[in-house]
């Protein structure tokens, strides 16, 4: 059976089905910006059945990109470490040395330098590579109706049918009920419960009204989700002023609703006994949260900070 090849006003090929098929990678194409050379790239990934990866940038003195390596996200080759050889450990790396090396010119355009479009291992069909790790788009939409089924208390397995129903079948969504749940289970974090936030100031209150000493913060975003909180009281505050020359700081997760990390910090008194001198609930692990929770701690201890903290590499 002879088919009738099409081409897009790209110079795209438009398979018989309708989809548009990306040409395969050569040296000397150019891009404008990076964004359409990794946009591009995994396009074609997708319809040959293979996920991709960054493997390597290199940056100029000021600090911007100048020569990027893409490739298949099988690249790198599996080194078992201390594994019991009769229990292998299954892993999808076969060191593939499929990539383009792409490199920024004198005209600020993106050129693909050396391609190698061989791969050493079998690649999968489109239909299932769109649910590789790099290939997975949890559009914005979907987002919004997860979200707000959610909140009106749909179960996941009917909130993420829904999705299904409404884009025609599950071959037709570019994520799966896992990635719904991930996305779910981080917004609960945000999310302020049900008079949650309501009560927590109630309470912060209640003990302030108790002991002028206590202190807290709450650090809320524009849509009143739950950023992060911050609290120490007059025995925290004392105990600072005579054992606050080494903190020991590191969080660790509750099985709380929100499942919000525990900051807490800790200092040694004269008896060797272990004291709180403060206290915070964080969104997340990244710079803005830690920035914030240590300055709220400052501002609690009238900005005299500490000698040294104990904590761990992360």
């Amino acid at each position: 059976m002879v088919f009738d090849i099409d081409e897009d006003l790209e110079g795209n090929t438009i398979s018989p089905d309708g989809d548009v098929r990306v040409e395969a990678p050569r040296s000397g194409m150019e891009f404008p910006i990076e964004n359409e050379l990794t946009a591009y790239y995994k396009q074609y990934a997708e319809q040959e059945g293979f996920g991709v990866r960054t493997q390597k940038t290199k940056k100029d003195d000021d600090g911007m990109p100048v020569y990027v390596t893409i490739g298949c996200a099988r690249r790198e080759k599996y080194q078992p470490k201390n594994i019991n050889p009769s229990k292998p450990r299954t892993t999808t790396k076969t060191d593939c040395k499929a990539k383009v090396n792409v490199t920024l010119n004198k005209n600020e355009k993106w050129v693909i330098t050396t391609v190698e479009n061989v791969h050493n291992h079998i690649t999968i069909s489109p239909n299932k590579s769109r649910l590789l790790r790099s290939h997975k788009h949890l559009d914005e939409y979907s987002q919004r109706i997860l979200d707000l089924n959610d909140r009106v208390g749909i179960r996941m397995n009917k909130n993420y049918f829904s999705l299904v129903v409404d884009t025609g079948g599950f071959e037709n969504l570019d994520f799966q009920e896992r990635d719904c749940r991930n996305f779910i289970d981080k917004a609960r974090h945000l999310r302020l419960g049900k008079g949650g936030g309501d009560s927590l100031y109630v309470c912060f209150q209640r003990m302030r009204n108790q002991n002028d000493r206590f202190v807290s913060a709450m650090d809320v975003d524009d849509d009143e989700r739950l950023l992060n909180i911050f609290w120490a009281n007059a025995r925290s505050r004392s105990a600072y002023e005579y054992f606050g020359d080494v903190v020991t700081f590191d969080t660790t997760y509750l099985t709380n609703r929100y499942g919000m990390p525990f900051a807490p910090l800790i200092g040694v008194n004269h008896h060797g006994q272990c004291i709180l001198l403060g206290a915070g609930l964080l969104s997340s692990e990244d710079t803005y949260s830690f920035v914030w929770l240590f300055h709220m701690w400052l501002d609690c201890i009238n900005g005299r900070a500490l000698k040294a903290i104990i904590t761990d590499q992360d």
